[in-house]
């Protein structure tokens, strides 16, 4: 197999894999109910690992990728009309390895990802209430919004195989549903619904303009309270579509990916917090056959925290 062919598909690869990354799980009971004028500064720390065969017909061409990833972020929840919001911005750093099994080809790169913008609401089940207010708060169904927007600010160069940035917008808008039941509410099932819509790059590999339609995902999350400051849950995703075109060629790559996983946050205190997941992927079809896990901490300040 000629060099050229084995960069374009790792190149190939790397498209796959950090759409991938992106894409993992929104967390569970990310759309509960929490008191405005709360801050809340996340550190996070992920590592993924991906082994991906791009064409059946280039059998040698199986890239394993590797990214590591720390994340910093910030998200500020306020009340608007008696219903609870949020905005939040974020900014990944990675490093990424890549390379070709049964070749010499590898590579890898460093620096920041592409950043991310998100505001929410809950439409029900979500009173806006200060910290005092929470000690008779009881938690009930509830239906939530958001809409994530990841901007091309992360590093890309065309003329590179491995980047860290897309070189495009994409948008998120999602939907959630939260149901907490059982005795003294201890389990929960969080459903969300999410479409991912892609700007075009222009510059993909030089000159040439990657197209990809909308990638949906579905989500469901089920998670059980051991106690006040502990909960444990079980996730899963399953995403589809997202197919490319090239220069107008499409590339018949459609996606179909469905992956299951598990988390587990232990509050510290009222301000502290550390978060674990874990996620490996099922079945996959033009995507790669990903495992990871991540480590988040969260400081929260605010009127009312001590």
């Amino acid at each position: 197999m000629q060099k050229p062919l084995l960069f374009a598909c790792l190149a190939l690869a790397v498209l796959h894999f950090t759409d991938e990354a992106h894409a993992q799980f929104t967390d569970a009971h990310a759309y509960d109910n929490t008191p405005v004028g709360t801050n809340q500064l996340e550190l996070g720390y992920a590592y993924t690992s991906a082994d991906s065969s791009i064409d059946a017909s280039l059998v040698i061409a199986e890239a394993r990728l590797n990214l590591d990833q720390g994340v910093l972020d910030y998200k500020r929840y306020f009340g608007v009309s008696n219903r609870l919001m949020w905005a939040q911005a974020g900014v990944p750093f990675a490093r990424v390895e890549g390379s070709i099994g049964g070749t010499d080809i590898s590579g890898s790169i460093s620096g920041t990802g592409d950043s991310s913008y998100q505001v929410g609401i809950l439409w029900t089940g979500g009173p806006a209430l200060g910290v005092a207010q929470f000690e008779d708060y009881r938690p009930s169904a509830s239906l939530g919004t958001s809409l994530t927007i990841t901007a091309p600010t992360g590093s890309y160069d065309s003329n590179r195989i491995l980047n860290l940035g897309s070189n495009r917008w994409s948008f998120k808008p999602e939907v959630a549903l939260r149901y907490p039941f059982g005795p003294e509410q201890k389990w929960q099932v969080d459903a969300y619904a999410n479409v991912y819509f892609f700007t075009d790059n222009t510059t993909y590999q030089g000159r040439e303009i990657l197209r990809q339609e909308p990638l949906v995902g579905l989500e469901g999350h089920i998670s059980y309270s051991i106690s006040d400051s502990v909960w444990v849950s079980l996730d899963t995703r399953y995403a589809f579509r997202g197919s490319t075109s090239v220069d107008g060629v499409d590339q018949n790559n459609t996606q179909r990916v469905f992956v299951l996983g598990t988390e587990m946050t232990a509050t510290i205190d009222s301000r502290n917090s550390l978060l674990f997941a874990f996620a490996k992927t099922l079945e996959h079809e033009n995507a790669p056959a990903a495992v990871g896990f991540s480590v988040k901490y969260d400081y929260l300040w605010g009127k009312g925290y001590k």
